[in-house]
């Protein structure tokens, strides 16, 4: 999963430069705009359900026999 947060990370910053070089095109840039809004959505997601995951892990341990 660190791999996948890693390429979104890098995929935001690459569609945030081009939203700027978009708008001092004076050229639209809602589409990219849009795709940078879900993109952060899914990183959101992801690092939620890492978050989650540590906790159940940490909540459900194994028992020993």
């Amino acid at each position: 999963m660190e791999w996948k947060i890693q390429t979104l990370r890098g995929q935001l910053v690459e569609l945030g430069s081009a939203i700027r070089l978009l708008n001092q095109s004076g050229l639209d840039s809602a589409t990219a705009q849009l795709l940078l809004s879900r993109k952060r959505a899914e990183l959101e997601d992801l690092i939620e359900r890492g978050r989650a995951d540590a906790r159940t892990a940490q909540v459900v341990r194994p028992q020993r026999g």
